[in-house]
């Protein structure tokens, strides 16, 4: 079977910017990635990962490029893992992040499964909308928004050792 998927890139812009494209149900995520990769333009050099998500696009269970956990703990990796095995009629959404400096951030979702059509090369990008523009678009966070948000204020003086609770000559 053919997975049809959309790719939107999250930005601020008023264009959307997506695309469009079929890839097998038994490639793996990293053919995803590189489906993904290419037809936005980027080399595919850097790190990146697939999130399961849910309907609301909460980011779930990781599945990475590479295995970045020193054996500690068991990571789902892209060229182990197709494409059948995350997504399917039930799991349709994931968010994929590129570039962890940057954050190219994007909502893939499963538009529909069809039948292979002779004649076809897959992967095969259907359509594109919209540029890539050249940075990342700014990740604007709830604590970055809120005025009222101050991560140090805990109401501690750090010069204050009087109300500390601990001997400051202690060594």
């Amino acid at each position: 079977m053919i997975y049809r998927f959309r790719a939107i890139l999250d930005n601020d812009t008023e264009e959307d910017i997506f695309r469009d494209f079929e890839i097998r149900e038994n490639d793996t995520m990293e053919d995803l990635h590189n489906v993904i990769t290419q037809s936005f333009g980027f080399d595919g050099t850097e790190m990146a990962s697939f999130y399961i998500s849910d309907d609301e696009w909460n980011q779930g269970e990781e599945i990475s490029l590479f295995d970045m956990s020193d054996g500690l703990n068991q990571v789902k990796l892209m060229n182990e893992t197709t494409i059948a095995d995350i997504v399917h009629e039930a799991q349709t959404k994931l968010i994929y992040v590129y570039d962890f400096l940057s954050m190219w951030t994007f909502f893939v979702e499963l538009a529909e499964i069809v039948e292979e059509a002779q004649g076809t090369d897959y992967p095969n990008l259907m359509y594109v909308q919209g540029q890539v523009p050249t940075e990342a678009p700014e990740k604007v966070f709830e604590a970055d928004s809120d005025d009222d948000f101050n991560e140090f204020d805990d109401d501690y003086d750090v010069d204050d050792y009087e109300s500390l609770d601990f001997d400051e000559n202690w060594n």
